[in-house]
């Protein structure tokens, strides 16, 4: 596995080895010691997301008592996630990070605890797996709104599909809870 480092701090894209013939492809998804020697992180909690139709807006969301580092992989169809520092004292606050992940080309991100992170689905029936360095606690849930004008993301959208609870979210600076850098 390729573990590139990006200029954000502790975000890294990830790309397995293919072994490909004539029936298809192989590839590890998750080595425990890779992983934790290149993030010393432990990954608790695994996730999948079914996502029917495009143009679907899940997040950005982030937790505060128990963050999550979360190790994103698309298993089919494609998504542009998107990670925001919202640590404060981070010389990148409020700034963001996008990647294009896909079952094609089955790059893999990881962002670390104090990033908000949130994608948008560009293909129908996409399915996204996600392993999490904490355990899901919903009292520990924030979020910020996908279309905040101070963290001007391109989406390359204008009218989403969110869920009630996205749709309620605060902008980052009405935001009191954030973690810290």
């Amino acid at each position: 596995m390729i573990f590139e480092k990006q200029d954000f701090d502790g975000i890294y894209i990830i790309t397995p080895e293919l072994f490909k013939d004539e029936r298809g492809y192989f590839f590890e998804s998750f080595r425990h010691s890779q992983f934790f020697n290149k993030l010393n992180k432990n990954f608790v909690q695994d996730n999948e997301v079914f996502s029917k139709e495009s143009n679907i807006i899940r997040g950005l969301h982030y937790q505060i008592d128990s963050p999550q580092g979360k190790l994103i992989q698309v298993v089919s169809g494609a998504i542009k996630d998107i990670a925001v520092d919202v640590r404060v004292g981070s010389p990148n606050f409020g700034k963001s990070f996008t990647a294009t992940l896909s079952a094609e080309n089955h790059k893999m991100l990881y962002v670390p605890e104090g990033f908000a992170h949130g994608y948008l689905v560009l293909e129908q029936n996409t399915i996204v797996h996600y392993k999490c360095t904490n355990y899901y606690h919903v009292e520990s849930e924030y979020g910020v709104r996908w279309d905040d004008p101070d963290i001007n993301i391109d989406w390359g959208i204008s009218d989403p599909v969110l869920s009630k609870k996205d749709k309620m979210l605060p902008f980052l600076k009405m935001q009191t809870k954030l973690p810290r850098f």
